[in-house]
């Protein structure tokens, strides 16, 4: 396999919801797609049968982001089909945890800390050592994926994965000012109450259909609104923005 005039895109966490639609949309639009996983082999293998019966190019690669040798595995195994110019940090967690910050278990905290933030880090490290043109690179595009959780906080639910988002947009502003001379632009979708698995794991599975009434679009959100926006920043029409954080919420 070799990678298209797009290049290679590394998604992270794209074994389902979110990341699974980001990476069936960046195949469609001409990148060789890496789709990461970290325990979900079954659901990766789907996404890249998915891509492949349309045409796309893809491969699975295992790694859990929270160490900080994964993000030199996925790089490595990604440069095998040709230069990575598309990075999305998808890969979070909640901990599978849904209550009050007091009650949260220093594991839980830990662990979504880890995942959320430490991973997206070494990612964002990595990105910059490989696609940077001063290195040699190509460049590119580097989408983080944040939550509208960090504007309230998500008090009663999950405010230990809201500041790990808040961390997010903190590292997606430096890191976009970083990154800029070496030409890799850096920014992040922040979807709101999104229809994937990240609610029923945490035992409320009606979470969105139950709170619509509060999204002035009236409804929740789909991955493919995520991946839709995800794939407007990688691309040439958005090549003078960086920096950004891109709401996906429905007005709310």
């Amino acid at each position: 396999m070799a990678a298209s005039g797009h290049g290679v895109a590394i998604i992270t966490g794209a074994s389902r919801g979110i990341g699974a639609a980001i990476a069936v949309r960046a195949a469609a639009a001409g990148y060789a797609v890496v789709v990461n996983f970290s325990t979900d082999a079954a659901g990766a293998t789907s996404v890249v049968d998915q891509i492949v019966r349309d045409g796309g190019t893809a491969f699975t690669v295992q790694a859990d982001v929270s160490d900080a040798q994964a993000a030199t595995t996925l790089f490595d195994a990604a440069e095998a089909l040709g230069p990575v110019t598309a990075v999305v940090n998808n890969a979070a967690i909640t901990g599978n945890y849904l209550g009050e910050l007091i009650d949260v278990p220093a594991k839980i905290v830990k662990q979504v800390l880890d995942v959320n933030v430490s991973g997206t880090i070494f990612m964002c490290q990595e990105a910059a050592r490989r696609m940077s043109r001063l290195a040699g690179g190509r460049g590119g595009s580097v989408v983080n994926i944040s939550s509208t959780a960090v504007k309230a906080g998500s008090p009663g639910a999950w405010v230990h994965y809201a500041a790990s988002k808040g961390a997010v947009d903190v590292l997606t502003v430096g890191f976009a000012t970083e990154a800029a001379p070496l030409g890799i632009r850096v920014n992040a979708v922040s979807p709101g109450m999104t229809n994937t698995g990240l609610h029923a794991a945490a035992g409320m599975p009606d979470r969105v259909e139950s709170l619509k009434h509060l999204i002035p679009l009236g409804r929740g959100g789909e991955p493919e609104d995520v991946a839709s926006a995800v794939l407007w920043l990688l691309s040439e029409e958005a090549s003078y923005v960086t920096g950004a954080i891109l709401p996906v919420a429905g007005g709310r």
